[in-house]
């Protein structure tokens, strides 16, 4: 291939990337990728924060970050509640950009302004199939599986004891199984939690061979496109003092 022929491919390269932007979105247009894009169906513990993701003008999803239901995230770090926080949803429609390009510039605007966090944790439900090829592709620390947990059998589905607890007050009367855990992966915002990093981390575990995570984390079919609303987006342990985001 001549010179210019290389020329000539790379640019058609560049120009035939989709066009991708993320920006801060709105508790509606996030409850609605999540209810009709994630396997989950639900919204994490507030407060969030939200970031939408728009591609060729079109609104396919999100990327939210919070610090999940566990208040003691920050313990086993030597951190505080307010300086440890999880990427707990990708929720996509249909998409053409990789979902670890998405999640990398989610990361950076995140941590852009939030600069009291230290480290972000995510985890991959080996419950339903998933290994983390995604935190995989985007160069997070894998630390292994987390603590085992309960969960019910509520409306068709298994969930977490929290969410039944939340509701009725307690679980008595529901059928429950125990879990044995969910790939840790960690990405570190500090030099002195990439420290902590270097030594735990462990090898990725391998996709099973019965895996059913979709590569792509979708679900659903066509696009949609919520109102978006521009917010202001301050570090975020003044976001769980103030509940501006709830």
């Amino acid at each position: 291939m001549t010179k210019r022929n290389r020329l000539n491919a790379q640019s058609v390269a560049i120009i035939s990337r989709p066009d991708l932007r993320l920006d801060w979105c709105s508790h509606n247009a996030a409850k609605y990728a999540v209810e009709h894009w994630h396997y989950s169906k639900s919204l994490p513990t507030p407060p969030l924060v939200k970031i939408g993701v728009w591609e060729e003008g079109k609104f396919i999803g999100c990327v939210l970050f919070s610090h999940g239901a566990n208040y003691h995230i920050g313990d086993k770090w030597g951190a505080s509640q307010f300086e440890v926080c999880e990427l707990s949803r990708i929720a996509l429609t249909k998409h053409k950009s990789p979902v670890s390009r998405i999640g990398s510039i989610a990361l950076k605007l995140f941590s852009s302004q939030s600069s009291g966090v230290q480290l972000i944790i995510s985890y991959a439900d080996r419950d339903k199939g998933h290994h983390g090829g995604i935190y995989q592709a985007m160069n997070w620390a894998y630390i292994g599986l987390s603590g085992g947990s309960e969960k019910v059998w509520y409306k068709g589905q298994w969930v977490h004891k929290r969410t039944v607890d939340s509701k009725y007050g307690n679980h008595i009367g529901f059928e429950t199984i125990k879990t044995e855990g969910k790939h840790t992966y960690c990405f570190p915002l500090t030099s002195a939690m990439k420290a902590q990093l270097s030594t735990l981390s462990k090898p990725y575990p391998k996709r099973p061979k019965d895996s059913s995570e979709p590569s792509a984390i979708h679900a659903g079919e066509g696009g949609a496109a919520p109102t978006r609303a521009l917010q202001n987006l301050f570090p975020l342990r003044d976001r769980m003092s103030r509940l501006v985001t709830g």
